[in-house]
């Protein structure tokens, strides 16, 4: 986990190198930045894995980077793939279901 307290910024060259392999049945999961007003994970998923439904009491907020899914916000369920872009409130229910394998970054937000 990286902070930038030393440097007015911080700078990732390629987000998918931070997810280099992800194996059969599983989801991996790195923070790579913390601060105290911001959190970043990467996230990657193997086809057919799921995180079931949960809620952050913080803010947050969903950037789909590569493959295909199946998001669940509140009562709604849509499609992601590249590109796809989500803010979520507090106490959103939500989950994601992989239908092929999927590189995503959450940014956890302060209130």
């Amino acid at each position: 986990m990286s902070s930038a307290v030393a440097s007015p910024y911080f700078h990732v060259a390629d987000l998918l190198a931070l997810v280099s392999e992800i194996a059969p049945d599983s989801i991996v999961s790195r923070t790579f930045y913390a601060d105290q007003s911001v959190k970043a994970i990467i996230f990657g998923f193997a086809a057919g894995q799921e995180l079931s439904e949960h809620t952050s009491s913080r803010p947050a907020i969903m950037h789909f980077l590569q493959g295909e899914a199946r998001i669940t916000l509140g009562e709604d369920v849509s499609h992601a793939g590249p590109g796809t872009w989500v803010f979520m409130q507090p106490n959103l229910p939500h989950s994601i279901f992989a239908e092929t394998p999927v590189v995503m970054m959450l940014t956890m937000l302060q209130k």
